[in-house]
């Protein structure tokens, strides 16, 4: 960055002037809360992901927690450092005065597009999304936050589906007590935990329910609770109907990956695997090449 801009950052304050800094290359997609770019850094010609909060509905979530120190979403990105995470460059506030974070620009399709599809590049690569996914939740687990969005729309994968990484931490939580307490019903309602829909006391093993039902979603191509309401209501199924039995998609799939993805969703937490390290573990014990084989095209 040139000397005059430096200067007119200091002048502003820290903050972004973003028409100055980015040519934004790409429609900008809206999410829940904010809007995202891809953009070109103008002075490094660096491309990077650009997400910019939206004021009122970030400020209407973060009053949910007023009078705790809630990190803001670009402080929870930061501090979560690790492979299978998007990496966080920097955050901060825009010269309108809207929170921003800039991160590494991933150029591959979401898992969720890939799942909706039925993509052939799924194929022998799911027993190591899988993995990677329970990784990318201990990561978050690790740093001391709860994700709490934990779904195939926010992993982004490379362009060959071999690798993912997890992204958006607009909901994610310290993993604390003023925290955890009944009340916050947020995330999204078909890979939402039964004790976050009926507004109870939560902890960590929310993300591993929602892993497990995108884990069903992964090999089997559809949701364990069939249901055409997509509104919230939907979460509701969660514990007042069993889940179908992934075998009835996937009457071949292994049976150790079987007992582990319905341990996942199992309604009692207690009854779910306690840490996404256990998760991880479990998935490596099973033969990749036998399990791999048993969930191609829903076989």
């Amino acid at each position: 960055m040139s000397l005059l801009n430096r200067l007119k950052t200091f002048l502003d304050g820290g903050r972004l002037d973003v028409a100055q800094r980015y040519e934004l290359l790409r429609k900008g997609t809206s999410g829940t809360m904010s809007q995202f770019h891809m953009a070109r850094d103008r002075h490094t010609g660096e491309i990077v992901g650009l997400k910019i909060l939206d004021p009122e509905k970030t400020a209407a979530f973060e009053a949910r927690f007023r009078g705790l120190k809630k990190p803001t979403e670009g402080e929870i990105a930061s501090a979560i450092q690790h492979p299978r995470i998007v990496k966080t460059l920097q955050h901060g506030l825009t010269t309108d005065g809207r929170q921003y974070i800039l991160m590494e620009f991933l150029d591959g399709p979401g898992l969720n597009n890939l799942i909706n599809d039925g993509s052939p590049l799924l194929d022998g690569n799911r027993m190591a999304l899988m993995r990677q996914m329970a990784e990318a939740v201990g990561a978050v687990h690790e740093a001391g936050y709860i994700h709490r969005d934990i779904c195939p729309r926010n992993f982004l994968c490379s362009k060959d589906a071999t690798a993912l990484k997890l992204i958006d931490f607009g909901l994610t939580l310290p993993a604390t007590k003023d925290f955890m307490q009944p009340g916050n019903r947020t995330g999204t309602p078909a890979y939402m935990a039964p004790e976050i829909a009926r507004r109870r006391s939560t902890d960590h093993r929310v993300d591993i329910f929602s892993l497990g039902v995108s884990f069903y979603q992964l090999c089997a191509g559809q949701l364990p609770w069939a249901s055409s309401d997509t509104s919230g209501r939907v979460a509701m199924l969660h514990d007042t109907v069993a889940p179908l039995k992934i075998q009835e998609h996937c009457p071949k799939i292994h049976p150790e990956l079987a007992r582990l993805i319905h341990a996942c969703i199992s309604v009692d937490p207690a009854d779910r695997p306690p840490t996404a390290e256990r998760v991880v573990a479990m998935l490596t014990s099973i033969p990749s090449f036998s399990a791999e084989a048993s969930v191609a095209r829903g076989s």
